[in-house]
């Protein structure tokens, strides 16, 4: 028998690796007479990327612009397939090489505090500058000029783009981010997420905000702000399965108070101590349930059917009808779990939601 070979998920490259290729190619179209087809990118890591210039025009002696087809590899990131441009500005003078990064259309506009970039400026963050800056560097040093350069970024489909980011959450409008850390993205790695809920919960906090409101995603945060009409939006922060992570974060950004609005699935997973709740684990979870369900029913032919059934939706709306004291079991294991991904550090209230957004549980008023 032979065994199967493994898939290696490709790596792509950031916008902000994009945003350099760009600026290097429409700079060394200005400096050289040439049009190049590949530019290599120093990264922030010390290592280098070859990088294709999809497009690249002279438009007078000392401008011209470039756009680089963003990549991200094998990992489903919206801005995958993207042009990226650069219009770059070149000022021969004097024997110093400076460099100014400006948002051109398509970029936002950080308007709130509490991110890496101030209120009023694009919304570039410092590796991408980092990159920016050391490949109009590279390119003058390489051809022995001097100069002050000037470089424009913009993302001709940025506005649209942004539509599906929470850019407009964290208070960047006008378009998208311009980002990375590493310059590298790494497929279906957790470190963007991770970055987008420390990301909100620091606008949370610089709002004046001392409790914030996690749900897993869209539907469930939803249910949330209807429960909760009169909290501002920033209060409400997304992290998708990022438990344990996002209660630490919570903590280290100095909050007091969290609320927990989740589905039943997730809180069962919650409720096990799983710092990461990703769907692969549902067959362990349920099994568990099915023990919780022994232990407060005496009822083993529930506890078997918890066991074997195939959604959390099946198993929640059987025990809700059956034995709603495991909803509320679930409720208080979720919050000592809360309580200790966050260092005992915060207050935690916990909501549970059924599939139709009726709350099944909220320790608040500790009544399912």
């Amino acid at each position: 028998m032979t065994t199967p070979a493994r898939h290696h998920l490709r790596t792509g490259f950031t916008t902000g690796t994009a945003a350099a290729a760009a600026t290097q190619a429409a700079l060394s179209c200005l400096v050289s007479g040439q049009t190049p087809q590949q530019v290599r990118v120093a990264l922030p890591t010390g290592a280098s990327l070859d990088i294709a210039v999809h497009a690249c025009q002279r438009m007078d002696a000392y401008t011209a612009s470039a756009l680089v087809i963003k990549d991200a590899g094998d990992d489903p990131d919206v801005t995958h397939g993207a042009e990226i441009g650069a219009r770059v500005t070149w000022h021969p003078a004097g024997t110093q090489n400076t460099v100014t990064i400006r948002g051109g259309p398509g970029v936002g506009t950080v308007t709130k505090p509490g991110l890496e970039t101030a209120p009023g400026q694009p919304a570039i963050t410092a590796g991408p500058r980092w990159m920016i800056t050391q490949a109009a560097r590279q390119v003058l040093t390489a051809h022995g000029v001097f100069g002050h350069v000037v470089t424009e970024v913009f993302v001709p489909q940025g506005l649209a783009l942004a539509r599906h980011t929470l850019n407009a959450r964290l208070g960047i409008v006008g378009g998208i981010s311009i980002l990375g850390t590493s310059g590298i993205v790494r497929p279906l790695s957790h470190e963007a997420y991770i970055a987008t809920i420390d990301a909100a919960l620091s606008v949370a906090r610089a709002a004046g905000l001392a409790e914030t409101v996690l749900t897993t995603g869209r539907r469930s945060e939803r249910f949330a702000q209807a429960r909760w009409p009169e909290r501002p939006v920033e209060a409400f922060v997304q992290i998708g399965d990022h438990f344990g992570q996002a209660m630490g974060i919570a903590a280290a950004r100095g909050f007091t108070r969290v609320i927990l609005a989740v589905f039943f699935g997730k809180a069962v997973k919650m409720a096990q101590g799983m710092a990461h709740t990703h769907a692969r684990s549902a067959e362990l979870s349920l099994t568990h349930l099915g023990a919780w369900v022994l232990e407060i029913s005496g009822d083993s032919a529930l506890a078997d059917a918890v066991s074997r059934a195939n959604t959390a939706r099946q198993v929640f709306d059987r025990i809700q009808a059956d034995c709603p004291a495991v909803i509320a079991k679930i409720g208080h294991e979720m919050m000592q779990t809360a309580l200790a991904f966050g260092d005992h550090r915060l207050q935690v209230r916990v909501v549970i939601f059924g599939f139709d957004g009726v709350i099944g549980f909220d320790s608040e008023s500790n009544e399912p």
